[in-house]
C-alpha cells in the first residue's frame, strides 16, 4: 500500500491521517479563539498612557476656545431675538427674557403673532454654565443687551473673565 507523502525543503514526510489532521484542526482553533489576560492589560496600559497625555492637551483647547464659544452663541441668540421682533413686532421685555423665545407669550394679541420656538431646545448655557444676560436697553443705542459674564460669572473682567456679546450701558 502506498502512503501518501510530501517534501517540503528537501524534507520528505508522510501526509497525516483524517482523523490526526482533525485533532490539529481542532488544537489551533483552540489557540486563536481569544487573548490572554497579559495582553489585554498592555493594551489598556497603552490606552491609559495615550489617554493621560492627549486629554489634558485636548480640554485645555476647549477653555481657550470658551470666549469664542460665547461670542458665537450671543449672535446665534441675537439672530433668534431679531427673529422674535420680526414676528411679534417688538423685542422681548427685560421680565420675558430669553424665556420669551421658546415659551409662547400669555397675552392674546401678542401670542397670535408668535412663530416660535426661536431656538432649538432651550436657550444654552454660557461655556462656563451661566444663564446669558438679557436686557433692555443695550448700550451706545442697541435695543438690547445680550451678554454672557466671562469665567467669573461676574460683570466686567478682562481675558476670560471679560463680558462678552452685546453689552448693557454703563
Amino acid at each position: 500500500m502506498l502512503v501518501p507523502w510530501y517534501c517540503l525543503n528537501n524534507e520528505c514526510h508522510n501526509l497525516p491521517s483524517k482523523s490526526q489532521l482533525e485533532l490539529f484542526m481542532r488544537a489551533e482553533k483552540r489557540k486563536l479563539v481569544g487573548f490572554t489576560l497579559m495582553e489585554m492589560l498592555v493594551v489598556l496600559a497603552i490606552i491609559g498612557i495615550i489617554v493621560g497625555y492627549v486629554g489634558p492637551r485636548i480640554l485645555g483647547t476647549v477653555d481657550r476656545e470658551a470666549p469664542k464659544i460665547a461670542a458665537t452663541q450671543a449672535k446665534l441668540l441675537r439672530g433668534a431675538i431679531e427673529n422674535f421682533r420680526l414676528d411679534v413686532g417688538r423685542y422681548p421685555t427685560t421680565q420675558e427674557g430669553l424665556a420669551a423665545l421658546i415659551t409662547k407669550p400669555s397675552d392674546p394679541a401678542i401670542a397670535t403673532r408668535w412663530r416660535g420656538p426661536y431656538t432649538d431646545g432651550d436657550v444654552p448655557m454660557d461655556p462656563w454654565k451661566n444663564p446669558y444676560q438679557y436686557s433692555v436697553p443695550g448700550m451706545n443705542g442697541q435695543p438690547f443687551a445680550l451678554y454672557s459674564m466671562g469665567s467669573d460669572g461676574k460683570r466686567g473682567g478682562d481675558g476670560d473673565a471679560a463680558d462678552i456679546g452685546i453689552l448693557p450701558p454703563g
